[in-house]
């Protein structure tokens, strides 16, 4: 029988389409879900996206479930849990990705978990936030929502309008979440894991001269070769997320590793990219085993 699996990402988009492309390819049937266009009808027990109910299919797949990181975002996983509750398998399960979306969630699961992370100061003061800054000499202010460093601010203590800038960051973002810059060296690294298996890590390497080594900020991804302690740390870091496919990202400093945040949805195109890794197919091909058992 043959297995229905809908893919719930951004239409158009490489790595959604590759991702559905990839069950059609295995089962014949193809189906892209906007959690945009999707109806939750909570007397009915249904959710429907463009007249498929969601709860009569086998499985549902996470690439993307916005295109932006927001609170909004999260209303639309808790939307998928009425499907779990149906009996429909999602991966990664709503519940454990809802944790992983607010930036502060998931660093507070790391730092429970023992795992080194850049110094972090949190916090809705800005007196805290001039201190943190004064201490650190330089610091990255992230939103708690974002991806590929979008809305990242770099600020120096010595530069004079310091305060000014944290104010404007803080009006944008009350919870201001301000981390030590680390020293990168012009890259950081990508460690991908399925179903908390290591895959493999590639490189994001800076091409621009930019703080950051994003692909959003021009960054390339390049191949690159873990030693086994650094897989365990990546093992260690996704652990407690329980997530379907994931992409820890690592940075290689002075004082040694040290790691950034878990992907929510892992990094497709860097594993294409970087280590000429279908990930797509490997995806599909766990997802159909889990949903035939």
């Amino acid at each position: 029988m043959t297995k229905r699996i809908g893919v719930i990402g951004t239409p158009g988009k490489w790595s959604t389409e590759t991702l559905a492309d990839a069950f059609a390819a295995r089962t014949g049937h193809r189906l892209v879900i906007d959690m945009g266009a999707a109806v939750l009808d909570i007397d009915a027990g249904q959710l429907t996206c463009d007249g498929v109910d969601l709860c009569q299919l086998d499985g549902l797949v996470l690439k993307k479930v916005a295109e932006t990181y927001s609170p909004d975002a999260l209303d639309r996983l808790e939307m998928l849990r009425l499907a779990e509750a149906a009996g429909v398998r999602v991966f990664s399960p709503a519940e454990n990705v809802i944790r992983l979306m607010d930036r502060l969630a998931c660093t507070v699961t790391l730092r429970n978990a023992g795992i080194p992370m850049p110094k972090t100061i949190v916090t809705e003061d800005e007196g805290a936030a001039r201190d943190a800054l004064a201490r650190f000499g330089s610091a990255v202010f992230k939103p708690l929502f974002s991806t590929k460093a979008r809305g990242m601010v770099l600020l120096d203590a010595e530069a004079p309008d310091a305060g000014a800038q944290i104010a404007a960051f803080k009006a944008a973002n009350p919870m201001m979440y301000v981390q030590q810059k680390a020293d990168l060296s012009g890259e950081d690294l990508g460690m991908v894991f399925l179903n908390g298996d290591y895959v493999c890590t590639y490189a994001r390497v800076s091409q621009t001269g930019a703080w950051n080594t994003t692909i959003h900020s021009g960054g390339k991804y390049a191949p690159f070769e873990p030693s086994p302690e650094l897989i365990e740390l990546g093992r260690r870091a996704q652990a407690p997320f329980g997530l379907t496919f994931t992409t820890v990202d690592i940075a290689l400093t002075p004082d040694g590793p040290i790691v950034f945040e878990v992907s929510a949805f892992g990094g497709y195109s860097g594993a294409q990219k970087g280590c000429g890794i279908d990930a797509a197919a490997l995806v599909a091909d766990h997802v159909l085993a889990e949903v035939s058992k």
